[in-house]
């Protein structure tokens, strides 16, 4: 397993995470093995929002007495009172339910507790206004909740809650569907304002947890795709792994098939992994943006284009930190002889040699 520290706080965190929506569809004993082999592997951050309330059982008997090996994320305003996943941002509800997961699973903490799936503004003004905002805050000053976090498919929404400061964690869908087409309710935002948001996340230094990094499936089918053809999990994962911010991937899993595919991931060669024909999915008004893959690499001058790319986008961004990180990379844009390896190796389009121009005359190095 690969670890990715959280930058507020300093906790490790498994780059393959789970997502545990439909783990009621398998059997008891058989989501106890699941969480259990992924203990195992090193996973060690789970999200708690099951679709069915038949799968806390599971949950409990599975961590009992290896809480201290998991890091959940437990959502304030996920609602079971009926048996099955719902919203609310009634903060009696939503207080109580995030209440009554901390009994279940034996714990008196989250590491993460979350402001649940908030799409809309007026939704947001709600929770802030209605005491669930107090409610989280106050919690995490007793250390009830050790970090706050959210999930949104809004980069608007986002930006709000970064905002406040108070944020670790942000949970939000990433995936080439998402970030490339309008077919999906829940890519919200233009492809630039959603690459603009990733980069938001690692300036402000709250990290990413990923969801539908999949698509629900769709990205793995070449007939439900938009783009006609299918992605593995591995290019998947990549992708999302590759974004700024990005701590851990999540991908649902309904048992120990599900778990042993995503745990695939981790003995995938570079090949495997290569997500390199998305660029061939984008719009042209996407290209020519650096999306920090790598794919431009070796340099031949052993410049690290990626991390050049994205301290200068940082930095500009305002970030105090990115100059220095820029600083201690052994070789820098003022490196570049203008052989254009990267500009051929590109798969978004980007101008690299160019841009190296930029970001040298920018940090003047």
């Amino acid at each position: 397993m690969e670890y990715r520290k959280l930058p507020h706080g300093g906790e490790n965190i498994s780059i393959i995470g789970l997502g545990m929506g439909h783990i009621h569809a398998c059997s008891k004993a058989e989501a106890v093995r699941t969480l259990h082999a992924a203990l195992d592997a090193g996973v060690n951050f789970f999200d708690f929002v099951p679709a069915d309330a038949s799968a806390f059982d599971a949950y409990a008997e599975a961590f009992k007495g290896r809480r201290d090996q998991a890091m959940f994320q437990v959502h304030l305003g996920a609602d079971y009172s009926r048996g099955t996943y719902g919203w609310t941002i009634d903060p009696k509800r939503a207080i109580a339910e995030f209440e009554q997961r901390l009994t279940t699973l034996g714990t008196d903490y989250a590491d993460f507790g979350f402001i649940h799936c908030i799409d809309e503004d007026a939704d947001l003004d709600a929770v802030m206004e209605g005491g669930l905002w107090d409610y989280a805050l106050r919690r995490r000053d007793e250390g009830v909740i050790r970090h706050l976090g959210f999930s949104t498919h809004t980069p608007g929404i986002a930006r709000r809650l970064l905002a406040t400061g108070e944020m670790d964690l942000g949970m939000f869908s990433i995936n080439p569907m998402y970030d490339y087409t309008d077919e999906s309710q829940y890519g919200k935002g233009t492809s630039a304002d959603r690459a603009g948001i990733y980069r938001e996340f690692e300036a402000a230094g709250v990290g990413i947890s990923v969801m539908k990094a999949f698509a629900g499936g769709q990205l793995l089918d070449a007939v439900a795709s938009p783009f006609g053809r299918a992605l593995t999990r591995e290019q998947c994962i990549q992708y999302a792994l590759d974004k700024p911010g990005v701590l851990t991937v999540l991908p649902g899993v309904r048992g120990m098939d599900d778990l042993e595919d995503a745990l695939a991931f981790l003995d995938a060669s570079p090949e495997q992994r290569d997500y390199s024909v998305v660029g061939t999915f984008a719009a042209p008004v996407d290209r020519g943006v650096c999306v920090y893959c790598g794919h431009c690499q070796p340099c031949p001058q052993g410049i690290q284009i990626g991390l050049a790319n994205k301290y200068y986008d940082l930095a500009r961004m305002g970030d105090e930190l990115a100059c220095g990180h820029y600083g201690n990379l052994e070789y820098h844009a003022s490196d570049c002889v203008q052989c254009g390896h990267c500009n051929r190796r590109c798969p978004f389009g980007v101008e690299q040699m160019e841009r190296m121009g930029r970001i040298a005359g920018y940090f003047g190095v």
